[in-house]
């Protein structure tokens, strides 16, 4: 279970990762930066420690998943970027995907 969670973790800092990469302003700005620099190893280093217990596409499928729709939320929460049925249509295609990754037949 503790490599699910560092899983979704990785992926929330992927996301977090990519906000502070859009607010560095072209790395101008040293906060944004700072945050870029932790939210990325941060990212790595959960993504390293959840593979070694789930298997390496299944743990990229579903971190890149969670951070896709994670980032498609913020763009629309925060960033106040327009979404419509086909943006979320493909959200809910990639979730659908990822799951189908991790509780399809291995064999």
């Amino acid at each position: 279970m503790k490599h699910w969670i560092s899983l979704i973790v990785s992926s929330l800092c992927e996301v977090g990762w990519v906000v502070s990469l859009r607010m560095t302003d072209g790395f101008s700005r040293l906060v944004p930066l700072i945050g870029y620099a932790a939210f990325g190893l941060g990212a790595a280093v959960f993504l390293s420690f959840s593979m070694k217990a789930i298997p390496m596409a299944t743990a990229y499928a579903i971190w890149m998943g969670i951070s896709v729709v994670g980032t498609l939320i913020v763009d629309v929460a925060f960033f106040k970027q327009p979404y419509n049925f086909f943006r979320v249509f493909c959200a809910i295609l990639v979730i659908a995907a990822t799951c189908g990754l991790r509780f399809g037949p291995s064999r």
